[in-house]
């Protein structure tokens, strides 16, 4: 059973969350903080497996707690879910570069965060952000694609499936998409919905510009907006060009 933290100063939140998960077969609340220093000393001394730690709280923050644990904790082993309603770009951003794993927007349901945890026991969402992950990241961010939506996460894994393998490109819907549902446990049309879900989220932000500084050309203007198979071919091959 993996160990979990919740850090949150909703008494109500972590008062439901610890309610939630009281018989779970697979995850135990050992503890609840529900400001920063408190949260600190927790981590310490019982390193969980989990860590779900909200930004604004009494104290100390969820950034000055990421800040006093990033060398406390074996990060091999510990996964932390920032949680907030603060889902801008900047407060994404600036949670994953200092360390979060995942970023989950708040409201959300104790069902949703289970899913998110359960994704990563099986390793579908990585516990350790490798450099691709970092730079697909940071393009997302900049291109205005919230981390909190499905698509994100299966865009990133077409994006990486088409780094190692650029042919895949041209089997978009017999290998690429029936290859993300598996991983994920669902179906490819609702990969294919959720990926196009994501592309017109950038859009509709209105962040074409960001698009065209980050390929150095005018790729799309407003009116245009790219397939599925041509925004992941885009990516990827800025990923091989920088030697991802």
């Amino acid at each position: 059973m993996k160990s979990i933290i919740i850090v949150d100063d909703s008494i109500s939140l972590t008062n439901e969350l610890k309610d939630f998960f009281a018989n779970d077969e697979d995850f135990e609340v050992v503890a609840v903080a529900n400001d920063g220093l408190d949260a600190v000393a927790k981590i310490e001394n019982l390193s969980p497996d989990y860590i779900l730690l909200d930004i604004v709280m009494p104290e100390l923050d969820g950034f000055g707690v990421l800040s006093e644990i990033r060398y406390k904790i074996d990060r091999s082993r510990t996964t932390i879910i920032m949680m907030s309603r603060l889902s801008q770009d900047g407060f994404i951003s600036k949670a994953i570069k200092n360390g979060a794993d995942y970023f989950l927007a708040k409201p959300f349901s104790p069902n949703s965060l289970k899913a998110r945890l359960l994704e990563f026991e099986k390793g579908v969402t990585r516990s350790k952000i490798s450099p691709l992950d970092e730079k697909i990241a940071n393009i997302f961010i900049s291109v205005g694609i919230p981390a909190h939506i499905k698509g994100y996460q299966f865009l990133r894994e077409a994006i990486k499936m088409a780094v190692d393998s650029p042919e895949i490109i041209n089997s978009i819907t017999k290998k690429l998409y029936p290859s993300i549902a598996e991983k994920f446990d669902t179906s490819p049309s609702k990969v294919e919905r959720a990926i196009r879900h994501a592309i017109e989220v950038a859009w509709n932000r209105g962040k074409i510009e960001n698009i065209n500084q980050i390929f150095g050309i005018k790729v799309y203007s407003s009116n245009e907006k790219p397939t599925n198979g041509e925004f992941i071919a885009l990516v990827a091959d800025k990923m091989l060009i920088e030697g991802a």
